[in-house]
């Protein structure tokens, strides 16, 4: 079995988005940082829709070569007659090329001095050294402390016995030939009963259709996409994990992204609260570096700072969640119906934010026409997300 002599300060597991950002920022910070992956290619296979809000996209700091389409708006069809369409005039999300992406962010923080060990899998935590296995046989890795951006199934929470989070939906995602308007993502909360389905467009001529569900998603998805025709081009699929695990540090070991269950309820989307969170990660990190202290005490500092930043953002959005899976179809179509009015949808434009959708049910809540037409069950509902 191979044993690196030196020490690193920082050993991060995973090199997505949010493993590659908390990689650079590491480095930047002055720690020896090395990141492992365990497929021999960054950015393959890919698990995720690949629309970006802008500010998730301005977090990743890459080019904008990543970027096949510029999105304004969207449109809502409740698939029972219902349907709303709201366009900001402005670019709210981008939909991009994910191997392009995840390739430009580590190649930055392999810039920054990362080192980068491909085709490696941790297979087991012994004290303060991962063991690994991959093309250089058996390893062991020493550490001052662990970053894992190891995704929905995190194998370090697995090796480390710390809980998981709550919920997981699976998600599946296929590219067709589909000429679409390419200003506006479909939502189409009715395909599936938990979730709901999207059409994401590539371009003016392709489409990224798909969906998220609790069980049967598959099955969903089959039904959903037979309305585009049945010529997929690239079919994927993946695991959203909802519900932050209860605790998102210990035992020298900090959480990232998916693995800590950063993903957002409201749209599963990861990468904006993935880098954020790893950003922070790198910050505590620096400092326990710098004190030699390695202790839980001393890193929940970590778990302080990514609540503060999007924490009460991701209770709002689960409350929120809960909520959607009370409501039957007929209930998504009179909603779709009464945020088709002039003031609703301006509200929308203004205060929509994919990241941050706090501030929009805040101002929504307050629409006493929504509020009549949902009824006194679902605003007081709406109310509850907010004040619990």
């Amino acid at each position: 079995m191979g044993h690196d002599t030196l020490v690193w300060d920082v050993v991060v597991v995973g090199a997505g988005p949010a493993g590659s950002a908390a990689a650079r920022a590491c480095a930047e910070e002055g720690l020896k940082t090395i990141c492992i992956e365990e497929h021999g290619t960054i950015g393959y296979p890919v698990q995720c829709a690949g629309l970006l809000s802008a500010s998730a996209f301005t977090e990743c700091d890459v080019s904008k070569r990543p970027i096949t389409n510029e999105v304004t708006g969207a449109r809502m069809v409740s698939g029972l007659g219902g349907e709303l369409l709201f366009d900001a005039g402005v670019t709210k999300a981008y939909v991009v090329d994910r191997c392009l992406l995840d390739r430009e962010m580590a190649k930055k923080a392999a810039d920054a001095g990362v080192e980068f060990r491909l085709k490696t899998s941790a297979s087991g935590i012994s004290g303060s050294s991962l063991l690994t296995r991959g093309v250089r046989g058996r390893e062991e890795i020493p550490f001052r402390l662990l970053i894992a951006a190891d995704g929905p199934r995190s194998s370090v929470a697995r090796m480390l016995g710390l809980q998981r989070p709550v919920l997981y939906l699976a998600g599946v995602q296929a590219e067709v030939p589909h000429e679409m308007d390419p200003r506006y993502v479909e939502l189409h909360p009715n395909a599936s009963p938990d979730f709901f389905g999207w059409v994401i467009p590539v371009s003016a001529t392709r489409a990224r259709i798909g969906l998220c569900a609790r069980e049967h998603a598959k099955d969903h998805f089959d039904r959903f996409i037979s309305r585009y025709g049945q010529n997929s081009l690239h079919l994927a699929s993946g695991v959203i994990p909802l519900g932050v695990m209860p605790q998102t540090y210990g035992r020298r070991a900090l959480f990232v992204g998916d693995a800590a269950g950063f993903a957002k309820p409201t749209s599963g989307g990861g990468v904006y609260t993935g880098i954020r969170s790893a950003k922070h990660a790198a910050a505590v990190a620096a400092e326990c570096v710098a004190r030699g202290a390695f202790d839980d005490g001393s890193l929940r500092d970590y778990e302080r700072r990514w609540k503060d930043d999007f924490g009460k953002e991701l209770d709002i959005g689960m409350k929120a969640l809960r909520m959607r899976q009370k409501m039957t179809p007929e209930d998504i179509d009179r909603l779709c119906r009464a945020l088709d009015n002039p003031d609703l949808i301006r509200t929308i434009v203004e205060h929509g934010d994919m990241d941050r959708p706090g501030t929009l049910l805040r101002k929504l809540a307050l629409k006493p026409a929504l509020a009549r037409a949902m009824g006194i069950l679902f605003a007081s509902g709406v109310r509850r997300i907010l004040t619990d």
